[in-house]
């Protein structure tokens, strides 16, 4: 793929190094020269200085030819114009923009511009380097920060009840099992397994009630 990442910092230029590595061709755009220091002394791909959402500036970086395009600078605003601009002017398939502001993010999603929201996803993993909170066992967080991936703690009074009974009584979505160190997409008939590590998805504002219910012991089904 060609891609195109608007802002060297530290996060555009380890995007930009991870494409480069893995085979892709790239361009990186930033308004200060000097930032592009940050990026390694083989770097093989095209550094464009100026404005991210400038057109003339998004086409000296190929983006006519990009398939995905990142905007990754310290400002807000200044990514979400240039996703849109890539997006709606230059019909670039794959546009992500990374959002500082949660409650934004959520707007932009909605939008339909997929968008990177810093802080919920640095606070949980913070969290979880701590070892402090609930948060330890939260996987992922959805932009807005509106649901989650989450792994329970399942009591082992529910060993041996259908995927379909789990989610149903728990008010969550069982996205996969770690089951002996292998992952597994359950279907609605699989039944959960002694010592099986069960990841789910659901509203982060219904996390505590998923937590209890599922730690405590299975009700009785006929």
């Amino acid at each position: 793929m060609h891609v195109v990442v608007m802002g060297c910092g530290r996060v555009g230029a380890s995007i930009a190094q991870e494409l480069q590595g893995s085979g892709h061709d790239v361009s990186i755009i930033d308004r200060d020269a000097t930032a592009f220091r940050r990026l390694p002394e083989d770097f093989g791909g095209t550094k464009v200085k100026g404005v991210g959402f400038d057109q003339e500036v998004l086409r000296r970086a190929g983006i006519a030819e990009a398939d995905a395009f990142a905007a990754v600078s310290s400002g807000d605003n200044s990514n979400i114009i240039a996703a849109r601009v890539a997006r709606e002017t230059f019909n670039v398939p794959k546009v992500v923009a990374r959002i500082y502001d949660a409650k934004r993010a959520a707007v932009y999603e909605r939008l339909g511009i997929p968008t990177v929201a810093t802080v919920p996803w640095t606070t949980d993993r913070f969290i979880s380097a701590l070892g402090s909170g609930s948060a330890d066992d939260v996987a992922w967080t959805e932009p807005s920060g509106e649901v989650a991936i989450v792994r329970l703690t399942v009591h082992e009074s529910w060993v041996g009840t259908s995927v379909t009974l789990f989610q149903e009584n728990t008010g969550s979505r069982v996205s996969f099992i770690n089951r002996l160190g292998r992952p597994v997409l359950p279907s609605p008939k699989s039944v959960l397994q002694q010592d099986d590590q069960v990841f789910v998805a659901a509203l982060t504002d219904n996390l505590e009630a998923v937590r209890t219910v599922a730690a405590g012991v299975a009700p009785e089904f006929d």
